[in-house]
């Protein structure tokens, strides 16, 4: 069992996290991977259908992310608007949260912003001396790896075309690569776990078992479950997916029509009761995401994948190219 934070390290040159999306959604390049017989194969996104077979269930997270990213007039301070606590009471996080202490101010749309406390994952707690919409001219919260502001482009792109249920503040990023017409062409459905801010906090425990998920929302229709309770195998569309399957599992390999939180932490050796087949990008160095796609495809075989990658010039993050892992 690998649970030390060093296993799941690799070094990745900088000119290979993708800034931009491609012209087009579906003209990324996949890596397939083939577990029973450690194989590596290079194919492009719009080939996914040549790898299913009969029976098969696509599943993806239909979030929608919000626009959440706010500056503070004189622009100082970027706000990352999560959750309204009541009449103009929000929780943010606020960058750099030094100028942003208890009692500190600033001003948004020319209302006073007020820090009231700080939460233990230091988020912040404000009060505005009026209601505002904060969402209203506000920007798609670009992960801190794209190092550029965020323009009119990525109001659509960094979001998928079958983002429906607001509620995130990232986008579910394997779900980018998918147009109207390649879904039309396979049998699908829809589940929705509410991306939160904890997908931008790193892993700092050596001891990677220590480490706890921030809550997320999730929910699972009835229909939804009924599809996937019949299908021969389940593709899951990302690691969000993945995460909503397992969190909705009941009595073995069923899943139970619900909503709920979901604080599950998916690491080695972790045995998968629901998915068969993963749909996923490229992930950051040390990250709760790398550890998921590591139990599921194991470690080694993981990072010698990453390496060819590297080599290959693979586009890697949000933005970059996928792999599919059968």
């Amino acid at each position: 069992m690998r649970t030390r934070l060093s296993d799941y390290d690799y070094d990745l040159p900088r000119e290979l996290i993708a800034q931009r999306p491609l012209a087009r959604r579906e003209g990324s390049r996949m890596m397939v991977l083939n577990r029973a017989g450690q194989t590596i194969e290079h194919c492009q996104f719009r080939e996914l259908k040549t790898f299913l077979q009969r029976g098969d269930l696509l599943v993806l997270n239909n979030t929608r992310v919000l626009p959440a990213r706010r500056f503070a007039d004189d622009g100082a301070i970027e706000f990352l608007f999560l959750k309204r606590l009541g009449h103009a009471r929000w929780k943010c996080l606020v960058k750099p949260g030094r100028k942003m202490r208890v009692g500190a101010t600033a001003k948004v749309d020319n209302v006073t912003l007020r820090v009231e406390r700080i939460t233990p994952d230091g988020d912040r707690i404000v009060a505005l001396d009026e209601d505002i919409d904060p969402y209203a001219g506000g920007s798609m919260p670009l992960p801190p790896y794209i190092r550029r502001s965020g323009d009119e482009k990525d109001a659509a792109r960094y979001q998928t075309v079958f983002a429906d249920e607001v509620g995130a503040v990232a986008a579910p990023t394997a779900g980018l690569h998918f147009t109207r017409e390649i879904l039309r062409e396979i049998p699908h459905t829809f589940v929705t776990l509410h991306v939160g801010p904890g997908t931008f906090l790193p892993v700092r425990l050596e001891n990677v078992a220590e480490h706890r998920m921030q809550a997320e929302h999730f929910s699972i229709s009835p229909e939804a479950a009924d599809k996937i309770n019949d299908a021969h195998r389940i593709i899951a569309v990302g690691t969000t997916t993945v995460r909503t399957l397992e969190s909705g599992r009941h009595n073995g390999e069923k899943v139970l029509a619900q909503q709920g939180t979901t604080d599950l932490f998916i690491y080695p050796p972790y045995h998968f009761r629901l998915v068969d087949v993963l749909l996923t990008n490229f992930h950051l160095p040390r990250s709760t995401l790398l550890m998921l796609v590591s139990a599921f495809a194991g470690r080694e075989f993981l990072l010698c994948a990453y390496e060819e990658a590297i080599r290959e010039r693979y586009r890697f993050y949000s933005y970059g190219d996928c792999m599919l892992i059968l």
